[in-house]
């Protein structure tokens, strides 16, 4: 496998293991990320809030050794209270600083070469964020920096302040929302959009049909009878759905079995041999949507 420099520019492949779903068992959780490793993916994705720590903690253990061989990304900004049920935000410099030595201590690094601010509203104090990252990566801890945001308002004030590297933002045929601005705006630069929620929970697999975003349970019904007379199996129909568009750089899809690891590569895999054209005429019969808030 190629080993990778952090001091070359990052290439983000175009599939991400979402690691938010792994399983807190150490033993489960690394039988899915050699799984990863083992069919070609080495993007992984995750968050210090994810298991409270743990998703990270096994995410560094199962890569030891191998930390030259991956893409590692985490998220900062929110923190749990003391209840230990609940969460604050908190995307204040002191925080950001804090966190990321946690983080790196966790995922046994000693830098990030994606790390990303987990949501964000108009009115936080963006330079002072901002000026966080900054300083990190010139510091080396972090090679580069993202945000974790749907918010088309915060996305362009964040672009006008200090481009990110990547905006992850949710993604399928049931949400369509980037379309209609975010997607235009970022095509003409250097920032690139990572995926999130292209399987649309599962709904558009395997899992119960039922209401999602201003769709109801029928016609989010007919969006699937859609995908599935296009003839290929359902994960590479999403996986196209999403790499098709010029702002997107990769989807960072989530497992939580091995079998689903599996089944998300060989989805990848078939998506190579659809037609943009087949993609282009479903994303036209399909409804899109559109951002009711936070325009």
């Amino acid at each position: 496998m190629v080993k990778l420099s952090k001091e070359n520019p990052i290439h983000f492949p175009a599939l991400a293991l979402g690691c938010m779903s792994l399983p807190e068992s150490h033993g489960e959780a690394e039988k899915i990320i050699h799984m990863a490793l083992d069919l070609g993916i080495i993007f992984f994705d995750t968050a210090d809030m994810y298991q409270k720590g743990k998703n990270e903690s096994n995410i560094g253990k199962a890569l030891q050794g191998k930390r030259d061989q991956v893409i590692l990304a985490s998220k900062v900004g929110n923190q749990w209270n003391p209840d230990g049920i609940s969460w604050a935000w908190n995307p204040k410099k002191e925080y950001i600083l804090q966190e990321v030595e946690e983080s790196l201590r966790r995922l046994r690094t000693d830098y990030l070469d994606l790390y990303q601010l987990h949501g964000g509203t108009i009115n936080d104090p963006w330079e002072e964020t901002l000026e966080a990252f900054e300083l990190l990566k010139s510091q080396g801890k972090i090679r580069a920096f993202g945000i974790s945001s749907i918010r088309p308002n915060v996305i362009r004030k964040v672009m006008q302040l200090y481009p990110p590297a990547t905006v992850m933002m949710q993604y399928s045929p049931l949400d369509r929302r980037p379309e209609e601005e975010v997607f235009p705006m970022l095509e003409k630069t250097t920032s690139r959009v990572l995926v999130r929620g292209a399987f649309a929970k599962g709904i558009l697999i395997d899992k119960p049909i039922s209401g999602f975003l201003d769709f109801s349970k029928e016609k989010v019904a007919e969006i699937k009878s859609e995908i599935l007379s296009l003839g290929y199996s359902p994960e590479a129909v999403l996986i196209r759905f999403g790499l098709i568009e010029k702002a997107v750089s990769s989807l960072v899809i989530g497992a939580s079995t091995v079998d689903q690891v599996v089944n998300l590569w060989k989805g990848f895999e078939e998506s190579l041999d659809i037609p943009d054209e087949l993609i282009r005429q479903l994303k036209q019969k399909l409804p899109a949507n559109q951002y009711q808030e936070h325009r």
